[in-house]
């Protein structure tokens, strides 16, 4: 007899270091507080360990690599396959003469403090951007001016096979809220540039930008930062909060979610929500807004998993 999935699994991660959890509730670990289990959650030792795990993993086993969660929105049914999750082993940051390396799943307001004590200027815009740094590189996150594609040197990864790679700036092919990561890569460590500066000064700059997302966006509620991308300059000269608003969608509800009144470009998880709240609110709001502006907005949170859960 032909092993079942969840018996290659289990085979698989016998010689595991990390920690290997069948059914697992990841809601809790979500910005938003929604979402489903995932069917395996694999929280890795180190790169090493997680290498050696993508070698030996069944190639039809789907497999999605979770940081702070802090820009998805998991779906009520869960997420099928493996899940991997990268915390503690990856969460190193090495101070360098001009430049920090940084573990993936470090909290990019984190590597901005660390680089302010360090006296490194540069990487002040990660206060600001809720997340860890995985997920920055993947989706090229910005804000204040600045992106990851103006201050990465390189990244390294695991491919879905297993084999570590360091891919340089230009490789990864970064474009407005993407990069060219390869399909089922995960971003272990990188390289960010930085230039030596006043600690004091930084340190007021890093101030300066937590003031004012306090001030305009709900940063304490349950979000998950911006929902959609700007549009091309090209196709709207108006960003995407402009949009929503034009809409008459700021305060809009669907169930216990709601587009936020403070700025309308984040949805909130006013305590009760589902995913599927979330998810239908944000895709009444692209249709109000095609429908008021002609301009189709994209999604820049992620949707991830399945809408139900399967039937038992």
């Amino acid at each position: 007899m032909m092993p079942t999935l969840d018996e290659m699994v289990r085979h698989t991660f016998a010689q595991a270091q990390g920690r290997l959890t069948p059914q697992a509730p990841l809601g809790a670990r979500t910005w938003f507080r929604v979402g489903g289990n995932a069917e395996w959650l694999y929280q890795p030792a180190d790169a090493q360990d997680l290498a050696s795990i993508m070698q030996r993993l069944p190639p039809e086993l789907p497999v999605t690599t979770l940081g702070a969660c802090s820009n998805v929105i998991i779906r009520d049914g869960g997420i099928e396959g493996l899940v991997i999750r990268l915390a503690r082993g990856f969460a190193a940051i090495e101070v360098e003469d001009d430049a920090l390396v940084v573990g993936s799943a470090c909290l990019d307001a984190t590597v901005a403090e660390q680089a302010a004590a360090a006296g490194l200027g540069g990487l002040e815009f990660l206060s600001g951007i809720p997340g860890s740094i995985g997920g920055a590189v993947r989706m090229n996150a910005g804000a204040y001016g600045c992106d990851m594609a103006s201050v990465l040197d390189w990244a390294e990864i695991i491919t879905r096979d297993g084999t570590l790679l360091r891919l340089d700036n230009a490789a990864l092919r970064f474009g407005y809220r993407r990069s060219g990561l390869p399909e089922g890569a995960t971003v272990t460590r990188a390289r960010l540039r930085a230039t030596p500066a006043n600690p004091a000064d930084i340190s007021a700059r890093i101030a300066e930008i937590r003031t004012s997302r306090e001030s305009t966006q709900p940063v304490r509620a349950r979000t998950g930062g911006s929902t959609f991308r700007n549009p091309d300059p090209a196709v709207s000269s108006r960003k995407a909060w402009e949009l929503v608003d034009a809409a008459g969608c700021r305060g809009l509800r669907v169930g216990e979610a709601q587009v936020s009144e403070k700025h309308c470009n984040f949805l909130l998880n006013l305590g009760h929500a589902t995913a599927a709240d979330l998810e239908g609110l944000g895709e009444e709001v692209r249709s109000r807004v095609a429908q008021h502006c002609g301009v189709s907005l994209q999604w820049e949170i992620k949707r991830l998993g399945r809408t139900k859960a399967p039937q038992q």
